[in-house]
């Protein structure tokens, strides 16, 4: 019976004790996307915002040209010889 209630005080410290050693990083991403240097805010996060975005325009773009091959190839079918 004493082991079932050192768990949940186990568990507090193990939490709370977490919790306190973490820094608080919304302040400076507020600073970083708040700043009024001309980016969008897609991009203000720098270079792998920068990959990303461009990764994410080139897929979209792909497939959306790949679906409308695919529709235009079924909405106008061959003739048969």
């Amino acid at each position: 019976m004493n082991h079932v209630q050192k768990f949940p005080a186990v568990l507090s410290r193990l939490f709370s004790s977490s919790s306190r050693s973490l820094k608080n990083k919304v302040p400076e991403a507020q600073r970083l996307f708040q700043e009024d240097n001309g980016l969008p805010v897609h991009i203000k996060g720098g270079t792998v915002d920068v990959l990303l975005y461009r990764f994410t325009m080139t897929l979209t773009l792909t497939g959306s040209c790949y679906s409308v091959y695919w529709l235009l190839r079924a909405a106008l079918p061959r003739k048969k010889d």
